[in-house]
């Protein structure tokens, strides 16, 4: 509460929040392009077995007798007959004057490039039996982005969130670079995991920067206005990808703004809630100032001080000299269970969310219409899920919105196939809800986690209106259950006592504020 209260005096929502906050959020435009990008540079076009190269100068005539078919009489994706069938074919795909023995195709494939003219499935022939390949290069990104999550969170509390921040910028613009030329499927799949990391990074710092940065009022605004940009980002995906179909030329289109991204970042103004919680007053008090001379508030700004601030800050100060780390989550029992839940709520909606948005071509209808529908259906989703979170709470939020997002997706399980329509309709909805889910639990976990270890539902505590946790010690006496309290709701440990006693360690700055003027 000291330290909400130093930037509300300090202008609260003014001139840096703005230009900060408008900066660190840009780059998620992209973030949905990086994570959905293969549904479009691994699209699987219409292919078929190529017949024997010297079939049209042979004496066996047209190629399409080297071709089996299916039910549908569309010749078939991994078969070749291994002579060809002369005279009418019979409905089994065998032919009247022929064998009807076939093989996989020998001779490689042959694409139907309309839609898409390059992709690395034609590239790199990664169907049938190598189809397996193709969801690799996309496990791998995501264990990329696994990875990211857990070392550049790490980092991030250790060195602070500018400097991952900054870095990551330029790992994704390099890494996603160096993909778009990569000559042979191994070294694609490197750079995409090395991708998945960075974004990991990126998505997080952005989360954690600007929520350190604004007063506890604004933080569901800041949630939800980037919610809304990534939403954004799910329909700039869709037009880019339809200008730019070939797989090369899109994967180096969404990866070269983040060198400008890289560059701009260094302009950022590091955390003071981190610097404070890291024991670096003098670092501290320089960046306070900064922001007070940037929100025109140069008198307030004069009147901090050194001493104001170890009066104001005392707590942050004493526990921030001894380092956090990690272990925390498992060592502290409140931490340990704020750990489990919130994996879990991670897991369920990662799990089920990209389960729908990475197979667009499952649903039988365009790729680019149903990647519109999709980023469409956030915008009604996440302005219910902001309402609800800014006026009724996180919980209530995040409960609502995986119950809602599992009651379609298990209604979809038993849809027949042929309801393609019903189909579409559920995952959509089902998709709106988890989108809404992502919008609370990244809120949620940049406010129970403390600064020290930030960047690491039912049970879940209340944090509507509660100041950011600075120290492991915070969660405890907010969210640990007393002797007296044993058996009671999580999130009524004593928030009232630690707000007295916050409010009563601001007297010594304000007093100090009004003796110098």
């Amino acid at each position: 509460m000291a330290f909400n209260d130093l930037l509300l005096q300090l202008g609260g929502v003014g001139r840096f929040q703005k230009i900060q906050v408008t900066l660190v959020i840009l780059p998620v435009i992209l973030l949905a392009s990086h994570n959905t990008l293969q549904n479009f540079t691994a699209a699987i076009p219409t292919h078929h077995c190529r017949p024997p190269a010297n079939t049209n100068l042979s004496e066996d005539g047209d190629p399409e007798a080297w071709l089996p078919r299916d039910g549908q009489g569309r010749p078939e994706s991994c078969l070749l007959f291994t002579s060809p069938q002369r005279g009418l074919p019979f409905p089994n795909g065998t032919g009247a004057n022929g064998t009807g023995a076939t093989e996989p195709c020998p001779h490689g494939w042959i694409y139907d490039n309309s839609t898409f003219p390059s992709t690395i499935v034609t590239e790199w022939n990664l169907v049938c039996s190598h189809r397996a390949l193709r969801q690799l290069a996309q496990s791998l990104y995501m264990l990329g982005v696994l990875l990211g999550a857990m070392v550049f969170g790490c980092l991030a509390d250790r060195l602070g969130r500018r400097k991952v921040l900054i870095f990551n910028y330029l790992q994704t613009a390099v890494s996603g670079t160096c993909a778009a030329f990569a000559p042979n499927f191994p070294v694609y799949c490197a750079f995409r995991l090395l991708s998945g990391m960075s974004i990991a990074g990126v998505v997080l710092n952005c989360i954690t920067l600007n929520v350190e940065w604004m007063p506890i009022h604004t933080r569901a605004y800041v949630g939800t206005l980037t919610g809304y940009i990534y939403s954004l980002g799910q329909f700039l995906l869709a037009g880019v990808a339809y200008a730019v179909p070939h797989w090369r030329y899109l994967q180096l289109l969404v990866s070269v703004p983040f060198y400008a991204f890289f560059i701009y970042s260094w302009f950022f103004i590091e955390s003071a809630r981190w610097y404070a919680s890291s024991g670096r007053l003098d670092l501290t008090l320089r960046n306070l100032k900064r922001v007070a001379w940037i929100n025109g508030k140069r008198e307030e700004g004069a009147n901090l001080s050194m001493e104001a601030l170890q009066a104001s800050l005392q707590k942050e100060l004493t526990t921030g000299k001894s380092q956090a780390s990690a272990l925390e989550l498992l060592r502290c029992p409140a931490l340990r269970r704020l750990f489990l839940c919130l994996s879990m709520l991670w897991f369920a909606t990662s799990f089920a969310y990209y389960g729908l948005v990475m197979d667009l071509q499952g649903f039988g209808v365009s790729i680019y219409l149903i990647q519109v529908i999709f980023g469409a259906v956030d915008l009604p989703a996440k302005l219910v899920s902001f309402l609800v979170i800014n006026n009724v709470g996180r919980r209530p939020a995040q409960m609502a919105s995986l119950l809602l997002a599992g009651i379609c997706i298990l209604i979809n399980g038993v849809i027949p196939q042929d309801k393609s329509i019903v189909r579409t309709s559920l995952a959509v909805l089902g998709k709106g809800c988890l989108a809404s889910s992502f919008n609370c639990v990244f809120l949620y976990t940049g406010e129970v986690y403390p600064t020290m270890i930030r960047a690491a539902v039912a049970l879940l505590p209340e944090t509507l209106g509660q100041p950011l946790p600075d120290t492991v010690q915070d969660v405890e006496n907010r969210w640990a259950p007393t002797q007296g309290e044993a058996g009671a709701r999580p999130g009524r440990g004593k928030p009232r006592k630690q707000q007295e006693e916050l409010q009563k360690q601001m007297v010594p700055l304000q007093a100090s504020a009004q003796v110098k003027n």
